[in-house]
Protein backbone atom coordinates (compact mmCIF):
# COMPACT_ATOMS: atom_id res chain seq x y z
CA UNK A 1 0.00 0.00 0.00
CA UNK A 2 1.77 3.39 -1.13
CA UNK A 3 1.89 6.41 1.26
CA UNK A 4 -1.26 8.14 -0.90
CA UNK A 5 -3.92 5.13 -0.34
CA UNK A 6 -2.38 4.35 3.27
CA UNK A 7 -3.04 8.20 4.65
CA UNK A 8 -6.11 8.43 2.45
CA UNK A 9 -8.58 9.78 5.41
CA UNK A 10 -6.08 12.59 5.22
CA UNK A 11 -6.84 13.29 1.70
CA UNK A 12 -10.16 13.04 2.22
CA UNK A 13 -10.20 15.29 4.99
CA UNK A 14 -8.14 17.82 3.16
CA UNK A 15 -10.82 17.99 0.82
CA UNK A 16 -13.46 18.40 2.42
CA UNK A 17 -12.11 21.64 4.07
CA UNK A 18 -11.21 22.07 -0.06
CA UNK A 19 -14.98 21.82 -0.76
CA UNK A 20 -16.19 24.35 1.56
CA UNK A 21 -13.92 26.85 1.11
CA UNK A 22 -14.48 26.40 -2.61
CA UNK A 23 -18.00 26.27 -1.96
CA UNK A 24 -17.85 29.61 -0.73
CA UNK A 25 -15.40 31.27 -2.78
CA UNK A 26 -16.42 29.86 -6.28
CA UNK A 27 -19.97 29.85 -5.91
CA UNK A 28 -21.04 30.19 -9.43
CA UNK A 29 -18.40 27.20 -10.08
CA UNK A 30 -20.55 24.67 -8.43
CA UNK A 31 -24.01 25.72 -9.54
CA UNK A 32 -22.64 25.25 -12.84
CA UNK A 33 -21.59 21.78 -12.23
CA UNK A 34 -24.49 21.14 -10.06
CA UNK A 35 -26.49 22.05 -13.10
CA UNK A 36 -24.84 19.29 -15.23
CA UNK A 37 -27.58 16.49 -14.19
CA UNK A 38 -30.02 14.53 -15.89
CA UNK A 39 -33.00 12.78 -14.22
CA UNK A 40 -31.24 13.95 -10.40
CA UNK A 41 -27.76 12.33 -11.52
CA UNK A 42 -24.95 14.77 -11.41
CA UNK A 43 -23.03 14.01 -14.27
CA UNK A 44 -19.65 15.22 -13.40
CA UNK A 45 -20.25 13.20 -10.32
CA UNK A 46 -21.04 10.17 -12.57
CA UNK A 47 -18.21 10.14 -14.40
CA UNK A 48 -15.95 10.13 -11.44
CA UNK A 49 -17.64 7.70 -10.18
CA UNK A 50 -17.46 5.79 -12.89
CA UNK A 51 -13.66 6.25 -12.67
CA UNK A 52 -13.67 4.67 -9.44
CA UNK A 53 -15.95 1.89 -9.92
CA UNK A 54 -14.32 1.18 -13.24
CA UNK A 55 -10.59 -0.68 -12.33
CA UNK A 56 -12.81 -3.51 -9.81
CA UNK A 57 -14.89 -3.84 -12.63
CA UNK A 58 -11.40 -5.51 -14.56
CA UNK A 59 -11.22 -8.23 -12.36
CA UNK A 60 -14.73 -9.38 -12.99
CA UNK A 61 -14.92 -12.81 -14.50
CA UNK A 62 -18.48 -13.92 -15.50
CA UNK A 63 -17.54 -17.85 -15.98
CA UNK A 64 -16.41 -17.50 -11.97
CA UNK A 65 -19.74 -15.91 -11.25
CA UNK A 66 -21.27 -19.12 -11.02
CA UNK A 67 -18.88 -20.06 -8.52
CA UNK A 68 -20.97 -17.33 -5.69
CA UNK A 69 -23.38 -20.24 -4.88
CA UNK A 70 -20.50 -21.91 -3.14
CA UNK A 71 -20.60 -19.49 -0.44
CA UNK A 72 -23.88 -17.97 0.01
CA UNK A 73 -23.98 -16.65 3.36
CA UNK A 74 -22.68 -13.39 2.14
CA UNK A 75 -25.28 -12.55 0.42
CA UNK A 76 -28.02 -13.69 2.92
CA UNK A 77 -26.39 -11.34 5.16
CA UNK A 78 -26.81 -8.74 2.81
CA UNK A 79 -30.05 -9.07 2.04
CA UNK A 80 -31.31 -9.76 5.56
CA UNK A 81 -29.65 -6.34 6.37
CA UNK A 82 -30.83 -4.04 3.77
CA UNK A 83 -34.55 -5.32 3.82
CA UNK A 84 -35.14 -6.93 7.37
CA UNK A 85 -33.44 -4.38 9.27
CA UNK A 86 -31.94 -1.42 7.92
CA UNK A 87 -35.02 0.29 6.64
CA UNK A 88 -36.21 -0.11 10.46
CA UNK A 89 -33.85 0.47 12.52
CA UNK A 90 -33.20 3.83 10.59
CA UNK A 91 -36.60 4.38 10.90
CA UNK A 92 -36.72 3.72 14.79
CA UNK A 93 -33.34 5.95 15.22
CA UNK A 94 -35.18 9.07 13.69
CA UNK A 95 -38.06 8.73 16.27
CA UNK A 96 -35.78 8.50 19.13
CA UNK A 97 -33.39 11.46 18.06
CA UNK A 98 -36.04 13.68 16.68
CA UNK A 99 -38.56 13.13 18.60
CA UNK A 100 -37.22 12.32 21.68
CA UNK A 101 -33.67 13.51 22.65
CA UNK A 102 -33.32 16.33 19.71
CA UNK A 103 -37.17 17.74 20.56
CA UNK A 104 -35.88 20.90 22.35
CA UNK A 105 -33.86 22.27 19.54
CA UNK A 106 -36.40 21.30 16.72
CA UNK A 107 -39.75 22.18 15.63
CA UNK A 108 -41.84 18.84 15.38
CA UNK A 109 -42.99 20.18 11.75
CA UNK A 110 -39.24 19.75 11.03
CA UNK A 111 -38.52 16.78 12.91
CA UNK A 112 -41.23 14.57 10.69
CA UNK A 113 -39.13 15.78 7.59
CA UNK A 114 -35.95 14.77 8.86
CA UNK A 115 -36.79 11.18 10.23
CA UNK A 116 -38.90 11.10 6.49
CA UNK A 117 -35.50 11.82 4.34
CA UNK A 118 -33.67 9.14 6.80
CA UNK A 119 -36.14 6.98 6.30
CA UNK A 120 -35.90 7.13 2.31
CA UNK A 121 -32.09 6.84 2.95
CA UNK A 122 -32.36 3.41 5.49
CA UNK A 123 -34.81 1.71 2.55
CA UNK A 124 -32.00 2.28 -0.36
CA UNK A 125 -29.16 0.63 -0.64
CA UNK A 126 -25.61 1.81 -2.19
CA UNK A 127 -25.40 0.79 -5.77
CA UNK A 128 -22.26 2.67 -6.76
CA UNK A 129 -19.89 3.33 -4.13
CA UNK A 130 -19.81 -0.15 -2.67
CA UNK A 131 -17.61 -1.24 -5.97
CA UNK A 132 -15.05 1.28 -4.15
CA UNK A 133 -15.33 0.41 -0.67
CA UNK A 134 -14.78 -3.01 -1.98
CA UNK A 135 -11.67 -2.88 -4.10
CA UNK A 136 -10.31 -0.76 -0.80
CA UNK A 137 -11.00 -3.67 1.06
CA UNK A 138 -9.82 -6.35 -1.68
CA UNK A 139 -13.29 -8.01 -1.80
CA UNK A 140 -14.41 -10.68 -4.33
CA UNK A 141 -15.38 -8.15 -7.58
CA UNK A 142 -17.68 -11.33 -8.71
CA UNK A 143 -19.26 -11.90 -5.27
CA UNK A 144 -19.70 -7.64 -5.26
CA UNK A 145 -21.46 -7.32 -8.70
CA UNK A 146 -24.02 -10.18 -7.79
CA UNK A 147 -24.54 -8.66 -4.62
CA UNK A 148 -24.75 -5.55 -5.96
CA UNK A 149 -27.57 -6.98 -8.91
CA UNK A 150 -29.66 -8.88 -6.48
CA UNK A 151 -30.28 -5.81 -4.55
CA UNK A 152 -31.16 -3.59 -7.18
CA UNK A 153 -33.26 -6.02 -8.69
CA UNK A 154 -35.31 -6.07 -4.85
CA UNK A 155 -34.92 -2.26 -5.23
CA UNK A 156 -37.14 -2.05 -8.31
CA UNK A 157 -40.22 -3.87 -6.20
CA UNK A 158 -39.37 -3.38 -2.85
CA UNK A 159 -38.66 0.29 -2.26
CA UNK A 160 -42.06 2.05 -2.74
CA UNK A 161 -44.02 -0.31 -0.83
CA UNK A 162 -41.22 -0.16 1.91
CA UNK A 163 -40.88 3.69 2.12
CA UNK A 164 -44.58 3.84 1.93
CA UNK A 165 -45.37 1.56 4.81
CA UNK A 166 -42.63 3.72 6.82
CA UNK A 167 -44.10 7.21 5.70
CA UNK A 168 -47.88 6.25 6.01
CA UNK A 169 -47.79 7.69 2.62
CA UNK A 170 -49.82 5.77 0.07
CA UNK A 171 -48.57 6.51 -3.43
CA UNK A 172 -44.67 6.64 -3.66
CA UNK A 173 -43.11 8.39 -6.74
CA UNK A 174 -40.45 5.95 -7.68
CA UNK A 175 -38.01 8.00 -10.14
CA UNK A 176 -37.49 5.47 -12.14
CA UNK A 177 -35.28 7.44 -15.00
CA UNK A 178 -33.38 7.93 -11.79
CA UNK A 179 -33.06 4.34 -10.79
CA UNK A 180 -32.59 3.31 -14.12
CA UNK A 181 -29.94 5.66 -15.33
CA UNK A 182 -28.09 5.05 -12.46
CA UNK A 183 -28.02 1.09 -12.88
CA UNK A 184 -26.67 2.29 -16.32
CA UNK A 185 -24.21 4.53 -15.12
CA UNK A 186 -22.84 3.35 -12.20
CA UNK A 187 -23.06 -1.11 -13.16
CA UNK A 188 -23.75 -1.50 -16.66
CA UNK A 189 -21.41 1.16 -18.40
CA UNK A 190 -18.38 0.46 -16.30
CA UNK A 191 -19.17 -3.46 -16.35
CA UNK A 192 -18.72 -3.86 -20.24
CA UNK A 193 -15.65 -1.61 -20.05
CA UNK A 194 -13.80 -3.93 -17.67
CA UNK A 195 -15.03 -7.20 -19.12
CA UNK A 196 -13.64 -5.17 -22.43
CA UNK A 197 -10.30 -4.51 -21.17
CA UNK A 198 -10.09 -7.60 -19.20
CA UNK A 199 -10.59 -9.36 -22.57
CA UNK A 200 -8.16 -7.80 -24.72
CA UNK A 201 -5.68 -7.84 -22.19
CA UNK A 202 -5.58 -11.50 -21.63
CA UNK A 203 -5.64 -11.42 -25.88
CA UNK A 204 -2.47 -9.71 -25.67
CA UNK A 205 -0.81 -13.00 -23.95
CA UNK A 206 -0.12 -11.51 -20.54
CA UNK A 207 -3.14 -13.42 -18.77
CA UNK A 208 -4.06 -12.69 -14.80
CA UNK A 209 -0.48 -10.84 -14.88
CA UNK A 210 -1.27 -8.86 -17.58
CA UNK A 211 -4.64 -7.62 -15.98
CA UNK A 212 -2.90 -6.90 -12.33
CA UNK A 213 -0.42 -4.84 -13.55
CA UNK A 214 -2.95 -2.47 -15.48
CA UNK A 215 -4.88 -2.21 -12.12
CA UNK A 216 -2.42 -1.66 -10.46
CA UNK A 217 -1.08 1.73 -13.02
CA UNK A 218 -4.57 2.56 -13.18
CA UNK A 219 -5.61 2.35 -9.38
CA UNK A 220 -3.99 5.83 -8.35
CA UNK A 221 -6.68 7.43 -11.07
CA UNK A 222 -9.46 5.57 -9.21
CA UNK A 223 -8.06 6.94 -5.65
CA UNK A 224 -7.95 10.77 -7.16
CA UNK A 225 -11.77 10.25 -8.26
CA UNK A 226 -12.71 9.76 -4.77
CA UNK A 227 -10.93 12.87 -3.92
CA UNK A 228 -12.61 15.06 -6.54
CA UNK A 229 -16.45 13.59 -5.80
CA UNK A 230 -15.75 14.40 -1.78
CA UNK A 231 -14.58 18.22 -2.72
CA UNK A 232 -17.41 18.73 -5.20
CA UNK A 233 -20.12 17.37 -2.93
CA UNK A 234 -18.88 19.04 -0.26
CA UNK A 235 -18.68 22.54 -2.66
CA UNK A 236 -21.92 21.68 -3.65
CA UNK A 237 -23.38 22.22 -0.31
CA UNK A 238 -20.65 24.45 1.46
CA UNK A 239 -23.33 27.21 2.35
CA UNK A 240 -26.00 24.96 3.78
CA UNK A 241 -23.26 23.68 5.88
CA UNK A 242 -21.57 26.74 6.63
CA UNK A 243 -25.07 28.77 7.83
CA UNK A 244 -26.59 25.98 9.20
CA UNK A 245 -24.05 23.78 11.51
CA UNK A 246 -26.15 22.91 13.95
CA UNK A 247 -28.85 21.48 11.92
CA UNK A 248 -26.66 19.35 9.89
CA UNK A 249 -24.59 18.02 13.28
CA UNK A 250 -27.96 16.94 14.56
CA UNK A 251 -29.10 15.12 11.38
CA UNK A 252 -25.78 13.40 10.92
CA UNK A 253 -25.69 11.97 14.09
CA UNK A 254 -28.52 9.11 13.90
CA UNK A 255 -26.84 8.77 10.23
CA UNK A 256 -23.39 8.10 12.09
CA UNK A 257 -25.36 5.42 14.50
CA UNK A 258 -27.17 3.34 12.06
CA UNK A 259 -24.00 3.51 9.56
CA UNK A 260 -21.82 1.80 12.46
CA UNK A 261 -24.38 -0.43 14.48
CA UNK A 262 -25.67 -1.99 11.30
CA UNK A 263 -21.45 -2.25 9.88
CA UNK A 264 -21.33 -4.16 13.17
CA UNK A 265 -24.29 -6.17 12.88
CA UNK A 266 -23.56 -7.02 9.27
CA UNK A 267 -19.65 -7.79 10.15
CA UNK A 268 -20.48 -9.64 12.88
CA UNK A 269 -22.65 -12.20 11.29
CA UNK A 270 -20.21 -13.10 9.10
CA UNK A 271 -17.46 -13.48 11.51
CA UNK A 272 -20.34 -15.48 13.34
CA UNK A 273 -20.62 -17.54 10.14
CA UNK A 274 -16.93 -18.03 9.23
CA UNK A 275 -17.64 -15.62 6.05
CA UNK A 276 -14.67 -15.33 3.83
CA UNK A 277 -13.07 -11.66 4.37
CA UNK A 278 -13.15 -10.86 0.86
CA UNK A 279 -17.30 -11.80 0.93
CA UNK A 280 -17.67 -10.63 4.39
CA UNK A 281 -16.15 -6.99 4.29
CA UNK A 282 -18.15 -6.01 0.87
CA UNK A 283 -21.21 -7.68 2.18
CA UNK A 284 -21.29 -5.43 5.42
CA UNK A 285 -20.19 -1.81 3.26
CA UNK A 286 -23.33 -2.68 1.16
CA UNK A 287 -25.85 -2.82 3.96
CA UNK A 288 -24.13 0.36 5.36
CA UNK A 289 -23.99 2.86 2.67
CA UNK A 290 -27.07 4.35 0.58
CA UNK A 291 -28.09 4.81 -2.61
CA UNK A 292 -28.18 8.60 -2.22
CA UNK A 293 -29.45 9.83 -5.73
CA UNK A 294 -32.59 7.94 -5.17
CA UNK A 295 -33.06 8.82 -1.67
CA UNK A 296 -32.79 12.52 -2.35
CA UNK A 297 -34.89 12.50 -5.80
CA UNK A 298 -37.56 11.21 -4.07
CA UNK A 299 -37.27 13.46 -0.70
CA UNK A 300 -37.85 16.50 -3.77
CA UNK A 301 -40.40 15.30 -5.30
CA UNK A 302 -42.84 14.35 -2.18
CA UNK A 303 -41.19 17.22 -0.01
CA UNK A 304 -39.96 19.42 -2.05
CA UNK A 305 -36.37 21.29 -2.88
CA UNK A 306 -35.81 22.68 0.73
CA UNK A 307 -38.01 20.39 2.65
CA UNK A 308 -36.11 19.04 5.50
CA UNK A 309 -36.57 15.26 4.03
CA UNK A 310 -34.40 16.72 1.30
CA UNK A 311 -31.89 18.44 4.05
CA UNK A 312 -31.85 14.57 5.64
CA UNK A 313 -30.50 13.18 2.49
CA UNK A 314 -27.92 15.73 1.42
CA UNK A 315 -26.19 15.03 4.90
CA UNK A 316 -26.94 11.33 4.49
CA UNK A 317 -24.06 12.09 1.04
CA UNK A 318 -21.71 14.34 3.12
CA UNK A 319 -21.50 11.60 5.97
CA UNK A 320 -21.47 8.34 3.88
CA UNK A 321 -17.59 8.91 2.60
CA UNK A 322 -16.02 9.44 5.79
CA UNK A 323 -17.73 6.74 8.11
CA UNK A 324 -17.30 4.27 5.29
CA UNK A 325 -13.83 5.34 4.84
CA UNK A 326 -13.08 4.79 8.54
CA UNK A 327 -14.57 1.47 7.99
CA UNK A 328 -12.78 0.03 4.98
CA UNK A 329 -9.66 1.21 7.64
CA UNK A 330 -11.25 -1.08 10.49
CA UNK A 331 -11.83 -4.02 8.02
CA UNK A 332 -8.26 -4.01 6.88
CA UNK A 333 -7.18 -3.91 9.59
CA UNK A 334 -9.00 -7.28 11.57
CA UNK A 335 -8.74 -8.83 8.15
CA UNK A 336 -5.59 -11.46 9.95
CA UNK A 337 -8.41 -12.49 12.50
CA UNK A 338 -10.80 -13.58 9.86
CA UNK A 339 -8.41 -14.97 7.70
CA UNK A 340 -7.72 -17.10 10.53
CA UNK A 341 -10.88 -17.71 11.58
CA UNK A 342 -11.59 -19.22 7.95
CA UNK A 343 -9.04 -21.22 8.33
CA UNK A 344 -10.02 -23.11 11.10
CA UNK A 345 -13.28 -23.24 9.35
CA UNK A 346 -11.74 -25.12 6.55
CA UNK A 347 -9.27 -27.28 8.96
CA UNK A 348 -12.60 -28.43 10.86
CA UNK A 349 -14.68 -29.55 8.42
CA UNK A 350 -11.36 -31.05 6.54
CA UNK A 351 -11.46 -33.09 9.50
CA UNK A 352 -14.85 -33.72 9.81
CA UNK A 353 -14.82 -35.16 5.82
CA UNK A 354 -12.01 -37.14 6.46
CA UNK A 355 -13.23 -38.66 9.93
Amino acid sequence: MGMFERYLSVWVGLAIIIGLALGQFLPGLFAALAGLEFAKVNLVVAVLIWAMVYPMMIAVDLGEIKHVAKEPKGLIITLVINWLIKPFTMAALGVVFFKGVFAPWIPAADANGYIAGLILLGAAPCTAMVFVWSQLTRGDANYTLVQVSVNDTILVFAYAPLVAILLGVTNIPVPWNTLILSVVLYVIVPLIAGLVTRALLLKSGGGEGAISAYTAKIKPLSILGLIATVVILFGFQGQVILSQPLIIALIAVPLLVQSYGIFAVAYGAAWGLRVPFKVAAPCAMIGTSNFFELAVAVAISLYGLNSGAALATVVGVLVEVPVMLSLVAFANHTQGAFDRRVAERAHQEGVGTNV
